[in-house]
């Protein structure tokens, strides 16, 4: 499929890219966006999808994907879920996500960016958000 774009009155034909990327590509890209906007490191990443910081340096070059058959897989579900519940939760402010994982939280009895080190800190603090949302 192609189609034209007008630039300075004069048409330029571009092409669309048709390659459907795989799931553990999105996965993957996802889960680098989302370490950015929280500002992870290599190492924070890793124990979080349970990986080496090495690896987690290869998947954010894109020189490698999440094998969707693994734990850490897995476990970057739970991240992006995290991620989109307190997107929807702080109005889409990465900030005041990012400090809400910072803060210590009472009723977790601790602060829920050390409990994500463990998967089920991850789940734990997933729940959490999501039991949070529902009475919005």
């Amino acid at each position: 499929m192609s189609y034209t774009v007008q630039v300075k009155d004069k048409p330029m034909a571009t092409h669309a890219d048709h390659r459907e990327r795989s799931d553990a590509e999105v996965l993957t890209s996802a889960l680098t966006r989302i370490a950015g906007f929280w500002g992870f490191s290599h190492a924070k990443l890793g124990a979080v999808l349970g990986l080496s910081p090495a690896t987690v340096s290869r998947l954010r070059s894109g020189k490698s994907v999440l094998d969707p058959a693994s734990k850490s897989f897995e476990a970057g579900q739970y991240l992006l879920r995290l991620f989109r519940s307190l997107d929807a939760l702080m109005g889409s402010d990465d900030e005041a996500a990012r400090r809400w994982l910072e803060t210590p939280n009472l009723d977790l009895d601790a602060r829920p960016l050390d409990l994500i080190d463990t998967f089920k800190g991850l789940m734990a603090v997933c729940d959490y958000v999501d039991a949070g949302r529902a009475r919005i």
